[in-house]
């Protein structure tokens, strides 16, 4: 079925569900439902919208949920505050899986499954103090490793279509990190700085496309720009009628249609009347194509 919606290529991302999320994060295109997946952090919601019916369906989280990842046979895996949950996504009964942190202080933000079905997941203090998070991966045996130290604000994370390079953001830097990644371990090495991001906005939620390029959404900044991690070149940028973008995500049948999470908190009178559609879900065909979402292939 054809998405209800047309763009031209390269221009501004058009609303498409005025969602008026509080804070809109985490977006994933469901290789096999054919549907977008994302969160509501503030709200405490998990939101799966269909672009064939536009419609979008919510389900309480339990918590303020940082992300969302599909399972290998069915439902979700959520990071839930300090907590990883399953989600059955047709009734939106939770089971808890793990947790893993002890700190209440912390919670767990944006996350991924890698190229072999792990779950990569980063954290952020509410307060965000620097330094106090981390970024943690969970092997298939639902066990828990510490993989890097000192974040501050943990989010996008993307791994290369030779599994051999994994691509990480540290939002306070104002960079993207490379790491050499074992796809057969799940272990890094070797981080080093690849793209300097503009100052015109700050690195959130990152996704890559079929030619190797990120995809980074620009807290602040009204806008996602399209980099070259090999020359960290800017190569693109779409802009967003929203302040702040969150993340983003190839969805639709050809996996063109890139989907860009927004929100609506902490907006200013003056902000919201410049930006009345913050906290929707937009969508633009930048021209490029994505790549299929991997899923937690583990225990759960």
């Amino acid at each position: 079925m054809t998405e209800s919606f047309s763009f031209p290529q390269n221009t501004t991302a058009e609303l498409v569900l005025d969602a008026k999320a509080r804070l809109g994060e985490g977006a994933i295109w469901h290789p096999t439902e054919k549907r977008l997946y994302w969160v509501d952090i503030e709200a405490a919601e998990l939101h799966i919208y269909d672009p064939a019916t536009n419609k979008d369906i919510q389900f309480p989280a339990g918590g303020k949920a940082g992300t969302v990842v599909p399972i290998e046979g069915g439902g979700v895996l959520l990071a839930v505050e300090n907590s990883i949950h399953r989600m059955d996504t047709k009734t939106g009964e939770l089971t808890l899986v793990t947790k893993p942190l002890d700190d209440s202080l912390v919670r767990f933000n944006d996350g991924k499954a890698d190229p072999s079905g792990r779950f990569w997941v980063g954290t952020m203090a509410y307060d965000v103090k620097e330094g106090a998070a981390a970024l943690y991966r969970m092997d298939k045996d639902k066990s828990f490793h510490r993989v890097v130290d000192n974040v501050t604000i943990s989010n996008g994370i993307v791994w290369s279509a030779d599994k051999r390079t994994m691509y990480y953001i540290d939002t306070p830097t104002m960079t993207v990190q490379a790491f050499d990644y074992d796809d057969k371990s799940g272990e890094i090495s070797k981080g080093r700085t690849v793209i300097h991001i503009p100052a015109s906005g700050s690195p959130d939620g990152m996704t890559i496309d079929a030619e190797d390029k990120l995809w980074i959404a620009l807290w602040g900044g009204s806008a996602v720009i399209r980099c070259d991690p090999a020359t960290g070149e800017v190569m693109q940028r779409v802009e967003v009628p929203a302040l702040h973008t969150t993340s983003v995500a190839f969805g639709g049948e050809n996996l063109d249609i890139l989907y860009i999470t927004t929100v609506r908190e902490w907006l200013t009178p003056e902000q919201l009347e410049k930006y009345p559609g913050s906290g929707g879900l937009f969508a633009v065909k930048p021209g490029v194509r994505g790549v299929p979402a991997a899923f937690y292939e583990g225990k759960s």
